[in-house]
């Protein structure tokens, strides 16, 4: 009974949050569009003609923007465990992150190119159990952030979503040892009660 009663409630405020409507009507697969493009607005990650990395991508929604605003001179590779429908100027790799083999062939994908921006907006898939989740969640960070700083150029940018609580600071700290500035973001549309922030590094220490 709580839990049928917690699902209508998150059902009730999915419905009628006014980042679900704007993506509805505006034609983004999801709210977190709007996250990214905020955080875009701010600090410029997505330039005409880069070389962007969206990992955890699925439904696609962080891809839709990178294609509005990378332009069409962009490469986007793109990967996640769950398919993704098909984005024109998006190279979409479905596999497990964690997969040797997902990533060595995410990379010969790549094709030895400089990235200009990693993405990543990963969660794992949720036991219920927060203490299991949060260590999931830190562990995808911790890949995320070993990814970006061996394929970023020196003038790079990596934009990880990362859930406060257990293993938060120490990963924090560790982003602080591999880039020359990082930085807290938490978007609007974000929602308040939400853990998740998003670190920002820039110019990896290579």
């Amino acid at each position: 009974m709580k839990r049928n009663k917690t699902n209508k409630a998150w059902m009730r405020e999915h419905l009628t949050d006014p980042f679900v409507q704007r993506a509805n009507a505006e034609g983004y697969r999801a709210r977190a569009a709007y996250k990214l493009m905020e955080i875009d607005d701010r600090d410029r990650l997505l330039r005409p003609g880069a070389v962007a990395v969206d990992l955890g991508a699925a439904p696609g929604s962080w891809c839709q923007v990178a294609v509005q605003r990378c332009g069409s001179g962009a490469r986007i590779f793109a990967l996640d465990l769950l398919p993704v429908e098909a984005i024109t100027g998006v190279d979409f790799l479905q596999g497990d992150f964690s997969d040797a083999g997902t990533l060595a062939e995410f990379e010969r994908r790549l094709g030895g190119s400089p990235v200009d921006v990693v993405l990543s907006d990963m969660s794992p898939n949720m036991s219920g159990l927060a203490s299991v989740d949060q260590a999931r969640s830190i562990m995808l960070c911790e890949l995320a952030l070993d990814f970006a700083v061996h394929h970023l150029r020196s003038s790079g940018r990596f934009l990880v979503k990362v859930f406060q609580g257990e293993g938060f600071m120490p990963f924090r700290r560790e982003m602080e040892q591999r880039f020359l500035s990082v930085q807290v973001r938490k978007p609007k549309a974000s929602r308040d009660r939400s853990a998740e922030v998003y670190l920002l590094g820039s110019h990896p220490r290579i």
